[in-house]
């Protein structure tokens, strides 16, 4: 009997008996890895976040070509892990938004299972709305890029606008560093009857009440008009703030304009002393300068943007953001609610 050759490949393979009842999947077991990679931005933190993790930061190689391209390649396999890449917005600002762009698409061809971009200042977040006629809306523009990238989940911190969340069709978790200051200013004891709240503009006087009350303190609103940008006057104070230590709050500082507008409103209104607080802290150009010699009696940021630690004058104190950052990741990783670690108080607008 002569037997037919078959081609490799087309063998007839009896399928294997299964034991018991088949399913309509295969389990393989738990296979999820967290793996959180830094771009060039604010690599300190990224450092700091993956100690409280108790991991290391991942490997990926990142060089600028000679015509300014960027280019990205992880040293690692992170084929079905669960990618955080950790990258802020802060100067210069165009490149490190490409970057994690690239960092982005890069993980996603690499087929990466989930992909959260850990963005604790979002670039752009000024320009969340047209002022006027024929602006962009730039803050949606690098919602969709992120998107167009291959982002499946990004994490942000104070936002500058609520609406910004809905700029994307994936989840943002937000997280705020509102409960970080107010536990900051109660160890220095300014909590109580005698401390007053400032909302820098009536559009965060919502943040500002619930500040209040961390503080136990009251409410106050600054009218402001700007009359270019990154320039502020402060028209009048609304609310009491005679013989009281006032605390303005922010979710950035820029120039220092506003802060230095409304602190010399509030001490014309009678304030005692001003205190001033924001999440980000940029601080171009003579900022520090401006606000060293300013009446305000003490400033303070976190470092969800990196602070020169040898320009920064001694009245602005940083507070880091590492364990809340650390948490939400690895609550996100793990499927666990991110509200729960600011007891439902993250969604402040």
């Amino acid at each position: 009997m002569t037997e037919t050759a078959t081609l490799p490949g087309l063998e007839t393979v009896d399928p294997p008996t299964p034991e018991g009842e088949r399913k309509r999947w295969i389990e393989r077991g738990p296979q999820k890895r967290l793996m959180l990679f830094s771009g060039s931005s604010n690599r300190e933190l990224a450092e700091r976040i993956a100690e409280t993790l108790g991991v290391e930061l991942g490997e990926v190689r990142l060089k600028t070509f000679a015509n300014g391209e960027t280019y990205c390649r992880y040293e690692d396999s992170i084929r079905g892990a669960d990618v955080f890449i950790v990258q802020s917005g802060n100067a210069p600002v165009n490149d490190h938004l490409v970057e994690l762009l690239i960092m982005i698409q890069a993980a996603k061809l690499a087929s990466a299972k989930r992909i959260t971009a850990v963005v604790p200042w979002f670039p752009y977040s000024r320009q969340d709305k047209k002022s006027a006629p024929r602006e962009p809306i730039t803050a949606k523009l690098v919602a969709d890029a992120l998107e167009v990238a291959g982002v499946d989940r990004v994490v942000a911190m104070d936002l500058h606008a609520g609406q910004i969340q809905g700029f994307f069709n994936v989840p943002v978790d937000h997280m705020t560093a509102l409960q970080l200051f107010a536990q900051y200013y109660r160890d220095k004891g300014l909590q109580g009857e005698g401390i007053v709240a400032v909302s820098p503009d009536p559009g965060r006087a919502k943040m500002a009440r619930r500040f209040g009350q961390m503080l136990d303190g009251d409410l106050a609103i600054l009218n402001k008009t700007r009359p270019e940008h990154d320039k502020a006057a402060v028209t009048e104070v609304i609310g009491d703030v005679r013989g009281k230590v006032a605390i303005m709050s922010d979710d950035m500082i820029v120039t220092g304009g506003t802060l230095i507008a409304g602190a010399e409103a509030l001490l014309g209104a009678g304030a005692l002393e001003v205190y001033a607080c924001a999440t980000h802290g940029l601080f171009p150009g003579d900022a520090f300068e401006k606000l060293a010699t300013s009446k305000i009696t003490q400033v303070t940021v976190t470092n969800t943007v990196p602070v020169d630690p040898i320009k920064r004058p001694e009245k602005i104190d940083v507070l880091p953001v590492t364990t809340l950052l650390a948490e939400t990741i690895m609550n996100v990783f793990a499927d666990d609610s991110v509200s729960a670690i600011f007891a439902g108080e993250n969604q402040l607008f």
